[in-house]
Formats: C-alpha cells, structure tokens, sequence
C-alpha cells in the first residue's frame, strides 16, 4: 500500500521551522487564499523561502539545490522555452542520467508546469527544489546581462528619498498597493524626484541596455504590487526585471519629460519621441502611453537608422525571389505592396526598395503614420489627423508634386486605395502595404474595401508577403536531427532529398542569451501579377484558383521558403512554424 505524502506544514513543523500557533494562523488564511501553505507561510514571515524549499525536497523526495553555488549546464539552457521559464519561475540545470531535464522550480508541486515542460521539450522533466527568489535571480542572471547590483542601488536611493520602507525597497517585490497609494500625486502632482539623479539614472541605463541587446521595444507595465519591465528581442518579449511599484510614477514622469510629453495628464493615451545617443549613435525612439487598471503602461520602440539603410540583398531573398522583385521596382508605374502582420519588417524592406531605386532623378514622396526613419534625398510627410492631413489628403497633394515614386505607409480604407490607384494609373510608382496573411489575399482585401477589380488588374503589378524569423545564433550552433514528425509537417521526406540539409539548431550561449538564436532574417512569398492572374482577378476568381496560378509563375509560399531557409542552415523548423503557420497560411 503506497505511504500518504506527509503534509508540508508538519515537515516544517518537525523541523522546528514554525510553531504550532503559527501553522493553525496559516492554515487559516488558506481557506481564504488559493495559495500554497508554503507561500503563505513565507508572506506570514514564518518560514523562510529556504526553509520551505527543504521541506519540499524532503515532501517530494526532490534534490534541493542551492543556486548560489550550483551553475546551470548551458548546454540545456536552450531546450527549455524562454516563455515557460518565466511564466513557471523554473530554471533548466542539467541532463538527467535517462536523457530527460533536471528544472529547478520555485513550485515543483505544479504538475501542470511539469506537464506543459515535459510536452514542450519532449523528455522528461525531474523537479528540483530551490528558493523561489533565488530561482527568479539565478534567471536574470543567466539569462540576461543587466547589471542589477546598479538598479539595487538605485531602487534604494529612490525609496529612501519617497520614505519607502525596507521591505518594499527589495528588488523584486513592492509594497501592496491601495487604490489611495495609486491616486497619490495625482492631485498636487509628484515632487521635483523625476528631475534628481537616480530614476534619471534608471531610465537611461533601461535603454541603454535595450540597445545593447538589441531590443526592439520597452515595455513598463505595472501591476498592483510592483512595475514589470521586458524587451522585445528578435520579436520575442523577455521579463528582465520587476521593480518597486513606488518606482512607477517618477520613472514613467522621467520618459515622459524625454518625450516632450504632458506629465500631468495620466487620464488618456499618449504619444511621443525622442532620441538618444549612445556610442556615438543616434536612435530615435516612439514612446506610448495608456492608462492601465494599476497606472499607466509605457512602451518605447527603439528605431535603429540602420534598418532602414539594410539593403534589400540582407533582407534574406533567395535568388530566384530577389530577380522577380528588382525587375519590377524599375517600372515606372504600378503599385507594390507589402503585406504580414505589425512588426514582420514590411516598413524595412519599403525602405530598403527605396534606397535601392533612390537617385538624384526621381522624386521620391512618402506618407508615413509616424516616420520611422530619416532617409536622406527623400521628401517625407507624417500624418497629422488633427490638423486634417491624412493618407488620402497627402495622396492628392503628391499628385500636385511632380513624383515619380510615391510611398503610403498603408492602405486603411477605400478612399486612399482609389487615389494611390489613380496614381499608378497616371504613371507613378506606387509602394504600399496592407495586413493580409499572404499575398494572393491582399487582392480580396482590395476587393473587400471596394476597389474594383478591374483596377486592381490593371495597376497591382507585385505583392509581397514576409515574416520574420530568428536565426540560429551563429556562435553556439551545432548539428542536429529535426523531429520527423516537424519535418512531416513541411512535406519533407529524407528518403526523397537528393541533397544533404544543413539542418542546425543553437545551443544557447551568452551572446544569444541562452535562446539558441541571434538576429532575424525574413522569409518571404513574391507573388508576381502576370496577365494570366490579372485576368483571373477581373473574373472575381477564387482566391483558391489566384494561388494556383501564382504558383505555376514560380511563387514560393511563406512555408516552402522558410523551409529552404532551415535546409541552408539559417533557422529552424520549429521557428518557421511558429511565425508561418498562422490563420489562413498553409
């Protein structure tokens, strides 16, 4: 007959961890509470996060770790998704003797963690037991370079100067916010301690790091408890910190001073830029903020001049796509769009076609909502709605200027698709783009805002689908065997393949912070309108019957191209299918 587990409360007990009195305490809160008797415990402050974590190992009959002294094996570090590390508070440590994990978890009794973990990598999972702060410091470290003895300090020299006690000066945690605490400095505004020099510290190094590690965009979110930052990295969002919630307010007034915006209307949404140096380079950042249930949310998009100087041949065309794209952008007239979700980098391979064709004679016009980047010898309008310049009043001006290529930075509505065809029809170049999920579907898409659609026959000329994928990290990357049944997904058959893939996957390393990938490279589908398409659409056509017959032109779909790309060794199949295989993309 198998033992009953013995209950955590009597281990510490036995242990001579709590008292008697102080366990009944506990127990009590639990029937109001959904949390563990250990946490509990902890919060109550009558047991320590160690002591729970020992008592756990004996519970469990699990090792129980101490991190401070325990490295995990780097090598393993890449098996486990960064997104289940953080959302679980669990950290991969080595390989178990029978091929499977050893994961150090802040909650080894979570059997669903230890389901979605075993699901996720495939092997099994074999708990260990460690501090639940420690497991969340040994993360930041390994898996991020962020210098936080600096923000300890900093975080410190804040709370001494806004009274804060010691317990919410500890990084990670906060105070417990009341909803007096949030409406505090709403009424007289905050004292003079955005302008002094520690949250000015804060928020530079939070952005300097961000360029460091090449993110994409900062988000500060705060919670009841404490404030939340992450990056957005090759198009994946990191945890890197929580601080103290009385951080919020005077590092939120400091971004917004930056961004020349009203510190003192906390009630709607707002825009701004600005832009910062580092190393003798200037980047131009948009910053947003709305407000929240617990205050409001900041996000800052870094915008590196560089991608938008890239060039189409790094942009990741194969050949036979790159041929097909350089033959139309020298037409004189027709219209070019770009299509994939926010964030996929049509914006950059705009640019990119215009720097291409850029020359001192053409004139070139963009209408952007916002500019994101400053191209030299190229006239560039933002919309401003409040004063009534818009995609479509912007469209008409241009027809009035004498272009020869003109840029929309989308088609939103019917009235801009009509003017910017109008002005492919009267022999200008028209680039623009739209969200579809591949390129036969932007001609319903057209079709569906209500151009006709024998002007779309008569003026569309290409249309370029994209994602963006991350590259295996060139510095950890090994050889590798994919999973059949992920190769099967693709249509891929070894048994069939006269050649010899080059399929490599990255063990994670400090330069690719553990991930297994560095950079992104774009994976694309060129759908060239030939006459045999123009009149399918003018026939209203399926869309079933459009891709068909894109296809006999030679388009590679989103899939087969980002599948080549895992065969030349750049990606995965695992990352190809997480950005490819979406709604209405086969």
């Amino acid at each position: 007959m198998r033992r009953a587990r013995r209950l955590l409360g009597e281990i510490l007990l036995d242990r001579g961890a709590i008292t008697q009195q102080q366990l009944n305490e506990a127990i009590e809160v639990r029937k109001g509470s959904t949390d563990r008797i250990g946490k509990i415990l902890v919060d109550l402050g009558y047991a320590s996060e160690q002591d729970v974590a020992v008592a756990l190992g004996e519970q469990l009959n699990i090792p129980v770790v101490d991190l401070a002294k325990t490295a995990p094996d780097t090598k393993v570090l890449n098996i486990v998704p960064t997104d289940l590390v953080y959302r679980y508070t669990v950290l991969p440590l080595r390989r178990h003797e029978d091929g499977g994990l050893v994961i150090v978890m802040a909650d080894p009794t979570d059997v669903v963690a230890r389901d979605d973990l075993r699901n996720r990598c495939g092997v099994p999972i074999h708990p260990a037991a460690a501090a639940a702060t420690s497991v969340k410091e040994a993360i930041d470290a390994v898996y991020y370079g962020i210098v936080r003895e600096d923000f300890d300090a900093t975080v410190k020299e804040v709370g001494k100067a806004r009274g804060a006690s010691p317990a919410e000066m500890k990084m990670p945690g906060g105070g417990v916010e009341t909803p007096q605490d949030d409406m505090a400095g709403m009424e007289g505004g905050e004292p003079e301690l955005h302008e002094t020099g520690p949250v000015v510290r804060m928020c530079n190094t939070l952005i300097k790091q961000a360029i460091k590690e090449g993110a994409s965009d900062i988000h500060i979110e705060p919670g009841r408890q404490r404030v939340r930052v992450r990056y957005r990295i090759d198009g994946v969002l990191y945890e890197i910190m929580q601080l103290p919630k009385y951080i919020h307010l005077p590092l939120l007034s400091r971004i917004k001073i930056m961004s020349d915006m009203n510190i003192a209307e906390r009630r709607v949404p707002l825009d701004g830029r600005v832009s910062v140096r580092q190393d003798g380079q200037y980047y131009d950042m948009r910053v947003s903020t709305v407000p929240t249930l617990y205050g409001e949310k900041a996000v800052m998009r870094i915008l590196y001049q560089s991608a938008a100087l890239i060039g189409l041949e790094k942009l990741g065309f194969l050949p036979h796509t790159m041929h097909q794209l350089e033959g139309l952008i020298v037409q004189p007239n027709g219209m070019i769009i770009s299509t994939g979700p926010t964030g996929h980098g049509k914006t950059t391979t705009q640019y990119s076609i215009l720097s291409r064709i850029n020359s001192v004679e053409k004139n070139i016009m963009t209408i952007e909502d916002p500019i994101e980047y400053q191209l030299p010898n190229i006239n560039q309008v933002a919309v401003n709605s409040r004063a009534g310049l818009t995609f479509a009043t912007a469209m008409r001006a241009f027809v009035r200027q004498d272009p020869d290529i003109i840029m929309v930075g989308e088609i939103r509505d019917l009235e801009t698709a009509e003017i910017a065809i109008q002005a492919s029809l009267t022999g200008h170049l028209v680039l623009s783009t739209l969200h579809t999920n591949n390129a036969p579907a932007s001609i319903t898409r057209l079709v569906d805002i209500g151009v006709e659609p024998y002007l779309v026959a008569a003026t569309l000329v290409g249309v370029l689908a994209q994602r963006l994928g991350r590259k295996v990290c060139g510095f950890c990357k090994v050889p590798y065997d994919p999973p059949e049944e992920m190769l099967a997904v693709f249509g891929y058959d070894s048994a069939k393949d006269d050649g010899k893939p080059d399929f490599v996957r990255g063990e994670g390393c400090e330069r690719c912070r553990y991930t297994g990938y560095k950079g992104r490279i774009g994976i694309f589908e060129f759908m060239h309108v030939t006459q045999d398409i123009a009149e399918l659409i003018v026939r209203r056509a399926p869309l079933a019957d459009v891709a068909e017959a894109a296809r006999a032109t030679g388009m590679r779909t989103l899939k087969e191209d980002g599948f080549e790309k895992v065969r030349m060794g750049i990606t995965t199949p695992e990352e190809v299918a997480r950005v490819v295989f979406t709604a209405g993309v086969d």
